[in-house]
Parts: C-alpha cells; structure tokens; sequence
C-alpha cells in the first residue's frame, strides 16, 4: 500500500500545471500539500498563495506562520491576500475565490491546487443528500474544476495530519472546526461518528466511492444533456416534440441549459420543476399555463410548441 506522502506527491504530479499555484491556509490538510509538492520543486515551478480572511483575531499571526512555514520548504513564492467579508461563511468562500483569482491572473499560474480530503469529500455527500439534491450534488466535490484542481482526495485527514508529523510540520487548527451550529462541523463531529459506531468503520470511503459513481453519472446525463440541447432548440426557442422525447432527466437538464443561456441564475430545484410543468416533461406530462418567473429578470413562456425565454423588465 502506498503511503499517504507518496500518493499526494503522484497525484500533484498528475494534476499540476508547469506553472501552479497552492491554496494555503496553515491546516494540516494544506500543509500536508505544501510538503508533498515541496519535494517536486526542481521539475514543477509552484507558487503559494495564502489568504487571510480576518475572521478571527491572530489571523494575520496565522497568515505569517504559514507564509514561513512555505519558505522554510523551499518556496519562493509566497504572497498573502487578506479579503474582507461578511464574517459568515458563503462571503469568506467567495472572497476567497476572488483572491485566488487575482493570484492567477497576476501570475501567470495555469493551476491552483487546492487541499480537500476524501473526509471533506464524505461530508459533501451527506449535505447533498440532506438537501435533497440530484447527481452533480451528490457527486461532491470534484478533483478537477476550470483551473482548480484537488490531489488530496484520495487521502483521509488521518494521512495528512501523519504527513505533518512525519515531515516536523506544525498545522494550524480552526478554533471554528469546532463548532458544530454550523451544518458541516454537526455533521463532521456529530453525524459521521455516530454512523461510524453503527454501521462501520468503512463509511468515509463508501461515501467517496458514491461522489465517485455520481460524477460519472452526472458527466455522462450532461454529455447527453448538451445533445439534446442541440437537437431541441431552433429560432423559434426548445422544440417540446423534441424536448418530450428524451427523458425526464434528460429534459430537466435542457430546460437548466436553455435558462442559463437567457440569463437565468441561481435556478433551484423549485424553479426547475416549474420549467418541466410548462414544457410537459416529466412522468405525468401535466402542463403549467406558465409563465415561470426565474432569477437574473427572465421570464419562461410557451408558444405553441416551443418554449421561450425572455428578459422581463
């Protein structure tokens, strides 16, 4: 079996640019990523990029700590963002995806390797699953997304944490990792270890290998998606003889593709199925008088046998 420090260094291989950054945050998981393309320094030109959210008082003390914790593995360059949010979670994520951007428009980088584990990636499952929500959802997080990509999915917090320790890396630990009023934390803390003590010790990889078997599905219902996209619409808007003959899975996913298309945002489960009443498609073929009212000012309306969407004022 391989070990935890072999497996993220073939994996940051595989996945690594010529030019790639690394997201840092000074947690064992990130850390452990540091160490692993530290050791790949002289073939792959690697550049850290940490950010400092300010949501909690030391977190520039956090920052510096980390900053040189990547200086002292051998990179040399390493910069700190700090952002600014709204002190919740959703406003942290989106700052710091705009930090990341900013680093790889700046430098040039063509990758960022972000620090996910396969226990982040159990957790992913079970929000979806307590959402309600459909195969992309339950696919979890992806190992590769635009210009962000995730070598650590194949390794358990136990393995990064043990890489730490082995290569004489201290790690930050989130006083906020704690708190379970926060879903992920409850079900991280609470959730997972109960299931653990009632149905084995298996469950983490069971839940891995379930994103894994979405991901394909969903790839796959999108791939199929897109040509049933193409072969439905026309100048006139989505065919509804065409849409109705594909699958309701299929034609749910038309419908999401066309709104996106005209504009629409956000659009939620509640909102789909209000696409699939007006067009018709689903397992009782029940039709809306419409229209749907959708996010980003659209409006979906059927003519005939067509569905348009329009930009309402």
């Amino acid at each position: 079996m391989s070990r935890p420090i072999d497996l993220a260094r073939n994996q940051i291989i595989r996945l690594a640019a010529p030019h790639t950054l690394l997201g840092i945050s000074g947690g064992a998981d990130s850390m452990a990523l540091a160490i692993a393309a530290s050791q790949l320094l002289r073939d792959t030109r690697f550049g850290v990029v940490i950010v400092d959210h300010g949501l909690q008082a030391g977190s520039d003390r956090v920052a510096q700590h980390a900053a040189s914790q990547c200086a002292e593995l051998g990179f040399t360059q390493v910069q700190i963002k700090t952002v600014s949010t709204s002190g919740d979670e959703a406003s942290a994520r989106t700052a710091r995806y705009a930090a990341f951007e900013q680093a790889l428009s700046e430098s040039g980088a063509q990758r960022l390797l972000l620090a996910h584990t396969k226990d982040d990636q159990a957790e992913q499952v079970l929000l979806g699953i307590l959402r309600g929500s459909g195969t992309r959802t339950l696919a979890g997080i992806p190992p590769i997304r635009g210009r962000y990509a995730r070598p650590l999915l194949e390794l358990t917090r136990a393995d990064t944490e043990s890489i730490c320790q082995r290569a004489g890396v201290d790690y930050w630990e989130d006083p906020s990792n704690t708190d379970t009023a926060y879903r992920r934390n409850h079900i991280r803390h609470k959730v997972l270890p109960f299931l653990r003590e009632q149905l084995g010790g298996q469950l983490t990889e069971s839940l891995a290998r379930t994103a894994r078997l979405a991901a394909a599905d969903a790839e796959a219902l999108e791939a199929w998606a897109h040509q049933a996209w193409e072969q439905s619409r026309g100048t006139q808007g989505i065919n509804l003889q065409v849409l109705q003959s594909f699958p309701p899975a299929i034609g749910s996913r038309v419908l999401r593709l066309a709104a996106a298309e005209a504009g629409a945002r956000n659009l939620s489960s509640e909102r789909t199925s209000a696409l699939c009443a007006l067009a018709g498609v689903g397992t009782n073929k029940s039709r809306s008088a419409g229209p749907v009212q959708l996010d980003g000012k659209i409006s979906a309306f059927r003519r005939s046998s067509v569905i348009v969407f329009t930009t309402t004022r």
